[in-house]
């Protein structure tokens, strides 16, 4: 077990209605007077974003990377769980190599943006690393952002991260790198470490029997399960009058858990198309895939945020934590509520003491530990540093 001294990770929050000072002053409580090599910002798409960036950048200096995105809410251990806020994330010091790229889905398509921001990652030469994508969560299918980060990547490198929000309902949502404000982007963020890096994924969701078969589908469109329309099943199952009913609110949201070797992988089923009856998921559902309808109670989800950051903490190798990156479902903050998600902000801290954690609630989230697939619904993933 190696401890590399002179590292450190630091969080900030700030609630200021202006976006420079927000920005500043995130940064600077993240920051604490040290210099960081890179800096994460997390925050509403209701702040002016290139003053607020500016901000940041006046504390951070001019060497930083400086990356991050809009949110569905901040998370962070100096903020709790909050929305319409800034969470800045920082870490420096020895034992670190940090290199970003960023690529746009809208030239070559989701695969080659995600090939091309991987490239960050060649040539790294630290002993554990990690490819944290930041993506925009309202610009197509995110599983070919993955598959082609792991296309140049393989399977040696974890892939972590989250896709951007919007919690003004604007229906765009922004990614930054370095000092610009992007949109329909995908930020790659190489990071490589002396020390071990370790991946928490939990969702606290289990299955409801019996088991269905994906017997049609196109991409996000599942078209036939068992053979029947989609929609026709997932109402009878359901109980649901009318597809309307199927889609009723936050709190009742429609999720499908897809067998992995890990566990289920969530789908949340956001539509109905009434002309053909099938029904639209939040990421790829394979054709032939045998898959259950989800079910939580709410203590079963604040457990799985402690189950993530224990998994997280458990992948170090025993080495003690420096710092948490989290990403959480914006779909699990609306169905724990607010009180739900103080729970789970207290199950966080019941894990981690006093180790400072740092992230937002995501569009979808990204942890692939194993195989080329790695889009998450209602669930967190975490990323330890040691």
């Amino acid at each position: 077990m190696q401890i590399v001294t002179g590292r450190w990770f630091g969080v900030g929050h700030s609630t200021a209605p202006d976006s420079a000072k927000a920005g500043a002053e995130a940064a600077a409580s993240a920051l604490d007077g040290r210099t960081p090599r890179l800096v994460l910002v997390f925050c509403s798409t209701g702040h002016d974003l290139h003053s607020l960036l500016a901000g940041v950048r006046a504390e951070a200096g001019s060497a930083a990377a400086i990356v991050g995105s809009t949110t569905l809410g901040e998370l962070s251990s100096s903020g709790g769980a909050a929305v319409g806020t800034v969470a800045v994330t920082a870490l420096g010091g020895d034992g670190f190599t940090v290199r970003t790229r960023v690529a746009h889905t809208g030239g070559h398509g989701h695969r080659a943006a995600g090939a091309d921001v991987a490239a960050a990652m060649v040539g790294m030469d630290r002993p554990h690393t990690a490819l944290m994508l930041l993506c925009d969560g309202l610009a197509g299918d995110p599983q070919e952002i993955v598959r082609g980060a792991y296309s140049v990547v393989g399977a040696a490198v974890p892939l972590i991260g989250g896709f951007s929000g919007d919690d003004r309902g604007s229906k765009r949502s922004f990614q930054f790198h370095d000092d610009r404000v992007l949109s329909g982007a995908v930020v790659g963020i190489a990071l490589g470490s002396e020390a071990p890096l370790g991946i928490g994924i939990a969702h606290g969701w289990h299955r409801t029997e019996p088991a269905m078969v994906v017997t049609s589908s196109e991409g996000c469109r599942i078209l036939q399960l068992d053979g029947e329309p989609a929609l026709d099943v997932l109402q009878r199952r359901r109980g649901a009058p009318a597809t309307a009913d199927l889609f009723d609110g936050v709190a009742t949201l429609l999720a499908l858990g897809l067998s992995r070797r890990s566990g289920d992988d969530i789908r949340v089923i956001h539509a109905g198309d009434e002309s053909d009856r099938s029904v639209l998921a939040t990421a790829t559902v394979p054709q032939g895939a045998v898959c259950w309808l989800m079910d939580s109670e709410q203590q079963a989800m604040i457990d799985g945020a402690g189950q993530s950051c224990a998994e997280a903490v458990a992948g170090l190798g025993g080495a003690p934590p420096l710092g948490l990156f989290t990403f959480d479902c914006g779909g699990r903050r609306g169905v724990l509520g607010p009180d739900g998600t103080q729970q789970e902000v207290a199950a966080i801290r019941a894990v981690l003491g006093e180790v400072p954690f740092g992230g937002f609630y995501t569009m979808g989230e990204i942890a692939r530990v194993r195989g080329s697939s790695g889009t998450h619904a209602l669930t967190l993933v975490t990323l330890a540093l040691a």
